[in-house]
């Protein structure tokens, strides 16, 4: 007989549905049963008490580095599964630039065979481009058949073109969206922050917001000539939300995401926190952060994802010049989405979540992000009024390269639940 799970008295929300209300939820096996008031207990296995907690759709992030294959000290599919469940996740979109990069059938298939042994889903990014080096086209029909769900460079931008053209036309062939990593790298010249008033301060190279705006702009005119299916990843400026804006308006098949670093923090921390805080995109400014905010709240930035990037502490702690990009993010995606824009924004759960759920789902085309009776059983249980700490003893991840060390903010992953299993319990 299939297991069952009575989630109690719980604000259920699914933002696909615009569902909001005080309700039960029943699982048997791996599937949604029920959504209702005061659903009966009889024959439940397990029941959580959800009262003071919102439930919500498994959280969905497009956009993390697991480094496996080639970095598995820094992180693994299986650690980066479990720190996603820790962080509310049921699936997440691995990116493809590990040594060597997922370009052929047997690195993806290798991921998918990998990820089975783990907590949650774990779909593949394949690369745009043979070796992640820019010239030629992958196999894509090979690598959608072993399980790609999307393509992208992503550490390196498709400089040519033509090359970035011919991706998008073949990517549309099979409905898959092309993820940009949008950087003119004869713009950015090796710039470690950006480029403004604190590059100067603190005499380090800036990289201009428009080396990510003028990829953006090629990219947008090209999908508006293939009809490919065009996803920005990590865009970090104001005048990238207003090309995005005015390219969607005009009918562009075009979507974009932004990590909660972009709408939390500006390129003051840099000073505070040196390579913690340095990243790619770099952290803009105070005006370009109310902006990715705006576009957040006026849709034209569909997805939140974290770009979780693990690096161990001795490289990350180098001087600024020679650190590696990025932070890490799976587990303070929900505390500061839900104190950034939830308590500070006065965003609704709906409108933040949908970012996190429904939104990536249908952008990538899985069967996942929705919280309704027949669906499978993917939630995230968060308790939204309570107080957590940012510290090395919370960063569960192998690496701890994150700002965010010392904050206090609100909303705990108290369960995680993927495919009617419990695969996070917070430790009372």
């Amino acid at each position: 007989m299939a297991m069952k799970l009575l989630i109690q008295n719980g604000r259920v929300i699914d933002p696909a549905r615009g569902f909001d209300d005080i309700a039960d939820v029943l699982i048997r096996g791996s599937i949604i049963e029920k959504i209702g008031k005061k659903i009966p207990l009889d024959e439940v296995h397990e029941r959580i008490n959800a009262s003071g907690c919102v439930v919500l759709p498994g959280l969905i992030d497009m956009h993390v580095h697991f480094r496996e294959p080639g970095r598995e000290d820094e992180e693994t599919i299986i650690g980066g599964s479990q720190i996603a469940a820790k962080g509310g996740f049921t699936s997440v979109c691995t990116m493809p630039n590990t040594t060597p990069v997922i370009d052929n059938q047997a690195l993806v298939r290798f991921i998918k065979l990998e990820a089975e042994n783990g907590p949650i889903n774990v779909y593949p990014i394949a690369t745009v481009t043979k070796g992640a080096l820019g010239e030629e086209i992958s196999e894509m029909g090979e690598l959608v058949k072993a399980g790609a769900v999307g393509f992208s460079d992503d550490g390196n931008p498709v400089m040519n073109s033509l090359v970035m053209r011919r991706a998008l036309e073949y990517a549309r062939m099979f409905g898959r969206p092309i993820i940009s990593h949008a950087e003119d790298l004869s713009l950015s010249d090796e710039g470690i922050m950006n480029e403004g008033r604190n590059s100067v301060l603190l005499g380090l190279k800036g990289i201009p917001r428009e080396a990510e705006e003028v990829m953006i702009s090629r990219d947008v005119l090209l999908a508006r000539l293939t009809q490919g299916k065009l996803h920005i990843a990590h865009v970090s400026s104001g005048g990238s939300v207003e090309i995005i804006k005015r390219a969607k308006a005009a009918g562009t098949c075009v979507t974009c995401e932004t990590a909660p670093h972009y709408f939390s923090l500006t390129d003051d921390a840099v000073a505070q926190f040196l390579s913690m805080a340095k990243m790619n995109p770099p952290l803009r400014t105070e005006d370009d952060r109310k902006k990715i905010i705006e576009g957040l709240r006026d849709g034209t930035i569909d997805v939140i994802a974290t770009d979780h990037a693990p690096h161990l502490s001795n490289e990350k702690m180098q001087e600024i010049a020679y650190a590696p990009f990025g932070i890490v993010g799976l587990e303070t995606a929900v505390p500061l989405v839900i104190t950034e824009l939830i308590r500070k924004q006065n965003f609704s759960f709906i409108e933040a979540f949908a970012k996190l759920t429904v939104n990536p789902a249908r952008i990538l085309g899985i069967d996942a992000g929705m919280l309704a009776e027949g669906k499978a059983a993917d939630i995230a249980i968060i308790n939204p009024e309570k107080k957590i700490i940012i510290d090395e003893a919370f960063i569960a991840s192998k690496c701890k390269n994150t700002p965010f060390l010392g904050m206090e903010l609100f909303g705990s992953v108290e369960y995680t639940i993927c495919s009617g299993k419990i695969v996070y319990r917070k430790a009372q």
